[in-house]
């Protein structure tokens, strides 16, 4: 067994036990605590694939951002998650068929990677076998599809601004800063000479 091969398997278990975990935790910090392992694993796998791209970006976003910011929002709201979960059942069927279309998506790739195999190895845009991974793919995204790359920017830009307009709610009784207001100030406004007599105070 090559070194290659026993980090495959390593990482592979270690993988699988931690998604288990991750369904079957009672704890939903114990969950993504699983989670942010079964990340690393996955980064492990695509390391030993040749696609450090998706290993670092698995990392740096899934692990820095997605799971630790979903872990702090799990610890500082204090959820009652038995009563989320008197729900369940009313919700079972609708996961049981979206769980049966996603089976069998996931068949018919395999299927059609073991039928056709030449379509893996097919490829819309020449790739150059000197350039790593990560440098192949900035060429392809910034060149060949930089407006489709700018397009998904701005739709994930609106989309941002869109959910902080809906969620946003104005509380009364709080001061808020007035722009309009701060600019029409005019020094009259804004300065008020007193003329104080001697040994008086304002």
């Amino acid at each position: 067994m090559t070194l290659s091969l026993f980090f495959f398997y390593l990482f592979a278990i270690v993988l699988v036990g931690a998604a288990v975990m991750v369904v079957s935790s009672r704890s939903p910090v114990h969950s993504v605590l699983f989670l942010i392992l079964a990340f690393f694993n996955a980064a492990g796998l695509f390391m030993l694939a040749g696609a450090e791209f998706l290993a670092l970006m698995l990392i740096i976003v899934y692990v820095g951002a997605v799971a630790v910011l979903f872990l702090f929002v799990v610890m500082m709201l204090d959820v009652d998650f038995a009563e989320l979960r008197q729900g369940f059942l009313q919700y079972a069927p609708i996961g049981l068929v979206v769980g049966i279309i996603l089976a069998l998506e996931l068949i018919m790739v395999a299927v059609g990677f073991v039928v056709t195999p030449e379509v893996a190895s097919a490829s819309a845009v020449a790739i150059d076998p000197t350039l790593s991974n990560t440098e192949a793919l900035g060429r392809v995204l910034y060149t060949r599809y930089v407006f489709l790359f700018e397009g998904a920017g701005l739709v994930l830009l609106v989309a941002m601004i869109g959910a902080i307009v809906l969620t946003l709610r104005h509380k009364p009784g709080i001061r808020r800063q007035d722009v309009g207001a701060q600019v029409a100030r005019t020094p009259a406004m804004s300065v008020e000479n007193v003329k104080v007599k001697s040994g008086q105070g304002l």
